[in-house]
């Protein structure tokens, strides 16, 4: 019996052990960042960035898997049902993270309970953009059309924060508009090129390339200050909507029930990749994105802050849960 007993301490010292051993082998394989929106969108550069480094780093391919649609509820739903082992991160916005939960009556995944956090990555400012065709040569030509004729202006958003930007601008603005829905605001640029759309506020690493080719009119900055990639773009508050504020953030989450050990593993390698020189010339001064990079427990309360925030912004707007 005491044989028997001191056989099951040595077993369990073993399998303790070896968890550390795990977690400091992790990554033995490939890495899946799976992305809620299309190639070519801010978040899907962010993640090429990020893998780019977090490949070097950890000595093993990241492979990214755009999951595009339903305003990024595919890929949180698919990182939530996952395998808890690291080896496949959401790589989103505060669209799947604080907004959604507001917007959609009936989620596929919690926010909170089906994802482990791991870090901050990025915050940043959007850009209000019109085809050069349109008349509205500022922000207020732009409110002055809506105002004399409402309705019948539409403005296209791919993401929460591009729709809630311009919800943000109906309701401080007080006029009417059209809204346009869009997989991804990669796909609403390219209706808005085309004169489908007359309007839309999106990130600046989608629109501002457009505005750089000389195929989209900027109108306004989101942020409180202007982009340092287009300082005579004045900020929507300069522009005449008194008070405009709205920017987005990156992070990234792992499943739910992550071991604790490969999800500090995995803020390292994250949170060192996104402070890379690397990242840095590959996405966030070309996008003019601010590094924010956070331990996985001030993400959770970050997160938190934000779910309040943009809750009070979308009952103030008076949208409906689809």
């Amino acid at each position: 019996m005491r044989n028997r007993t001191r056989l099951h301490l040595l077993a369990a010292a073993a399998v303790a052990a070896a968890l550390p051993l795990a977690a400091q082998a992790f990554p033995d394989k490939p890495i899946t960042f799976v992305v809620p929106f299309a190639a070519g969108t801010a978040t899907d550069q962010l993640a090429r960035a990020i893998g780019n480094e977090v490949a070097q780093d950890g000595k093993q391919a990241v492979v990214i898997d755009n999951k595009a649609g339903a305003s990024g509820m595919i890929a949180a739903q698919q990182v939530a049902k996952a395998a808890p082992d690291g080896y496949t991160v959401l790589i989103t916005t505060n669209t799947t993270h604080a907004a959604n939960e507001h917007l959609y009556k009936k989620l596929p995944y919690d926010p909170v309970k089906d994802f482990a956090p791991l870090t901050g990555l990025g915050k940043g400012g959007q850009i209000m953009v019109v085809n050069t065709a349109s008349p509205a040569k500022s922000v207020m030509d732009f409110v002055g059309m809506a105002k004399k004729s409402p309705g019948k202006y539409s403005f296209g958003s791919g993401s929460s924060s591009s729709r809630m930007a311009g919800e943000l601008l109906q309701q401080m603005a007080d006029i009417k508009l059209l809204h346009v829905p869009y997989k991804s605001n990669t796909l609403a640029v390219t209706d808005l090129l085309g004169g489908q759309i007359d309007m839309m506020i999106t990130d600046s690493a989608t629109g501002l390339p457009q505005v750089k080719a000389g195929k989209l009119r900027p109108l306004g900055y989101s942020s409180a200050t202007r982009s340092p990639l287009a300082p005579d773009v004045p900020t929507i508050a300069e522009a005449g909507v008194k008070g405009y504020e709205m920017g987005y953030w990156f992070a990234a989450y792992a499943p739910a029930n992550t071991p604790p050990a490969v999800v500090k593993r995995l803020n390292e390698l994250l949170a060192k990749a996104a402070r890379s020189e690397a990242a840095a010339n590959a996405f966030y001064r070309p996008t003019g994105t601010e590094v924010f990079t956070t331990s996985p427990e001030e993400l959770a309360k970050f997160q938190a802050a934000e779910s309040a925030k943009w809750a009070a912004i979308i009952k103030t707007a008076g949208i409906e849960a689809e």
